[in-house]
């Protein structure tokens, strides 16, 4: 992914207001993010942790989406168990996955409709798919695909989940 600036990221939003996007914390690295290594640029907001956000791009153009963690989910889920994330399928214990909300554009999402995908908590896909960050989990899937296949299968089901919100 190519390094964002704050104006890129904030008008990307599609999913909620102008004035929430001008509002929303950037994450605290954002200058020493691995742009490199990012297939898009997810984050939880430090002021507000039910809140996280993903920017990527996406049928040429640069698409934001405010999520939401559902707390609630997570706990009935349990953060004993190991769960997997719907994104990078990687899998993960002690809480390292939660269920994201994202309100859909148009219509749909005015009237309070939302896609749900279960993805790591630090939204840190693109790191854990590269090695670049690992998991704490000890039973890891023993994958047979290259480091590309597992980066093109990330950046589609990432495109599949951008395209139920803004479709």
């Amino acid at each position: 992914m190519n390094p964002l600036t704050e104006r890129d990221i904030r008008a990307s939003f599609v999913n909620c207001s102008k004035g929430e996007a001008k509002r929303l914390h950037l994450p605290r690295d954002f200058d020493e993010l691995p742009w490199d290594d990012l297939d898009f640029l997810g984050w939880r907001d430090p002021a507000a942790p039910e809140r996280a956000y993903l920017v990527a791009e996406h049928e040429e153009r640069l698409v934001g989406l405010s999520l939401r963690a559902t707390a609630a989910a997570a706990a009935a889920r349990g953060f004993t168990t190991r769960s997997m994330c719907s994104l990078c399928l990687t899998t993960r214990t002690g809480g390292g996955v939660a269920l994201m909300a994202a309100r859909r554009t148009g219509e749909e999402g005015r009237q309070g409709n939302s896609v749900g995908q279960y993805m790591c908590t630090d939204l840190a896909c693109s790191l854990f798919v590269r090695g670049r960050k690992e998991t704490a989990s000890p039973h890891s899937l023993d994958e047979t695909l290259t480091l590309e296949e597992k980066i093109a299968r990330t950046r589609a089901n990432l495109h599949t989940l951008l395209a139920k919100v803004t479709r």
